[in-house]
């Protein structure tokens, strides 16, 4: 895929990151992590990100010979000669910097989500003139997506997708050509779930360029995505009066083939 286009988020998540998200999706106990398994789940996320052509960061290269370091430790033999500082849990330092990295996140959370209320008590005019227009917020509890989020809808997706039957070129189906179409679903609507957009694409190629078309727009700040409680469903929300259709044709006439 790398000859059909190179995404580069300006705010890419790191690989404790999608640690933290495979232990969430797997309901894995942190302090006891099956490192076979978060091993070979890691490195199938990172297979996909390539095949996307995700702009990946030399960490999480980093981070994937860790995960096999540390499995190669955990399947050689206890020596029972040792003493127990000798015999420490491979998984211990990666344990610790998982937690750490998660109470961080969480405070970061928990500060955001205080300035969200915030505005929501003083920065909006209740009287509904120009400014306090269209700010009403949505009816579902929703929940930022991260790029993770994103890949583990994306994969469900790919697995049930039928093997690929016919070569799609950058002439036959581009970016740009399913950008435009994602914002044509959305320009009547508030929301459309993350499915939709794959409905009418069968083959793996097809799939790939409508995602990698989402995550252009995500970018271009042309769509906005959310989540339904944690792994629930994922909704592409309309930014309507943030991206007037004006601006909205030049950040797309922009973009090149």
């Amino acid at each position: 895929m790398e000859d059909l286009y190179e995404i580069k988020l300006p705010a890419f998540e790191g690989p404790l990151d999608l640690l933290l998200h495979l232990i969430k999706e797997n309901k894995i106990d942190i302090y006891d992590i099956p490192i076979s398994f978060i091993t070979g789940q890691y490195l199938e996320y990172i297979g996909m990100m390539k095949e996307l052509s995700l702009d990946i960061a030399g960490e999480f290269l980093v981070m994937a010979a860790t995960l096999i370091q540390i499995k190669s430790k955990m399947l050689l033999p206890l020596d029972e000669e040792a003493g127990e500082e000798e015999r420490e849990d491979p998984r211990l330092e990666l344990v610790q910097r998982l937690l750490d990295y998660q109470t961080f996140k969480e405070a970061a959370f928990l500060l955001k989500e205080r300035e969200d209320e915030a505005l929501l008590t003083f920065g909006r005019d209740p009287s509904g003139d120009e400014e306090g227009q269209g700010d009403e917020a949505p009816e579902l509890s929703l929940f930022d997506v991260n790029i993770f989020d994103l890949l583990g809808a994306f994969r469900k997706v790919l697995d049930s997708a039928p093997p690929e039957v016919r070569t799609i070129t950058r002439e036959t189906l581009t970016v740009k050509d399913r950008m435009v179409a994602i914002v044509g679903m959305l320009e009547n609507l508030e929301s459309l779930r993350f499915e939709e957009i794959f409905r009418e694409h069968a083959t793996r190629t097809q799939l790939i360029v409508s995602f990698l078309a989402l995550l252009e727009l995500l970018r271009l700040g042309l769509a906005r995505v959310y989540q339904e409680g944690e792994f629930g469903s994922i909704w592409i929300i309309n930014p309507g009066e943030e991206a007037d259709e004006k601006d909205t044709q030049e950040k797309l006439s922009d973009i090149s083939h």
